[in-house]
């Protein structure tokens, strides 16, 4: 029996450790058929390490979403490798440490600013640069964390991801008529690297602990990976701008 995602040919962003949603969707997505290229920055050997324990071996590229040298060359590079795309993976974000932790009302603007373009500017550039890839139109999919509220100790990241959010909405609207869905994951909290970075996760982590419907294992990063394998797949082929929530059901919680 044929996965979801044969013959689909799918870059992924962001598989920078085995715990991260980006290598489950990467692995996922090869159980199910598809044929994967990965991108990384600023360590693509991190990378490439990691890839050696998908199912199937993963052509690693350089890719810093804030280059326009390194975004222009995307297209030449997947299209030697894999001839187009039929989707893509945003799984990046980044804030400097003075934008986290409970420093929101003293960050400076510059933080702010890297924060806005690495984390949600690069949704729109990243899919422009992927966008002649997909002659036949194609799925982008990318990760937020719900930011309808404020969370604990995540600061500037909070706006960031709503910036995010309303950038997939906006990209849905501008590309449907190419008939590219962008639709994103909203993934409860994980023990990933992005996690690591954030000072005191652990107080947003425990909000889980008590509120969520279903159980939630930190640990546990592939039920994410397979929501972004769904919306890769032809299963949603009239669902754009959609924010689909993987998070155990804590966003329907009125307390």
């Amino acid at each position: 029996m044929s996965g979801i995602l044969e013959g689909k040919r799918v870059l992924i962003t962001g598989v920078l450790m085995e715990s991260s949603i980006a290598f489950h969707t990467a692995k996922v997505a090869q159980e199910q058929g598809a044929e994967i290229i990965l991108t990384a920055f600023p360590r693509p050997t991190l990378t490439e390490r990691i890839a050696k324990k998908l199912p199937k071996p993963a052509k690693v590229i350089e890719l810093d979403v804030t280059n326009d040298e390194h975004l222009a060359r995307v297209e030449d590079v997947v299209r030697e490798e894999l001839g187009g795309l039929d989707g893509v993976v945003h799984s990046i974000g980044f804030a400097p440490q003075d934008a986290l932790g409970g420093n929101f009302l003293n960050t400076p603007f510059e933080s702010v600013a890297t924060a806005m373009h690495v984390s949600a500017f690069s949704l729109k550039s990243l899919t422009m640069a992927c966008l002649p890839l997909m002659q036949n139109g194609g799925s982008v999919v990318g990760l937020t964390f719900d930011a309808q509220f404020a969370w604990p100790q995540y600061d500037w990241m909070g706006p960031a991801k709503a910036a995010l959010e309303a950038t997939s909405r906006y990209l849905a609207r501008d590309l449907g008529k190419q008939n590219v869905r962008c639709n994103l994951i909203s993934a409860g909290p994980l023990g990933s690297m992005a996690a690591k970075s954030i000072p005191g996760f652990s107080d947003l982590a425990k909000v889980w602990d008590e509120r969520s419907p279903l159980q939630w294992d930190m640990a546990d990063p592939e039920p994410a990976g397979r929501g972004v394998v769904a919306l890769l797949s032809d299963f949603f082929p009239k669902t754009t701008g959609e924010i689909v929530h993987v998070d155990g059901g804590v966003h329907i919680m009125g307390a």
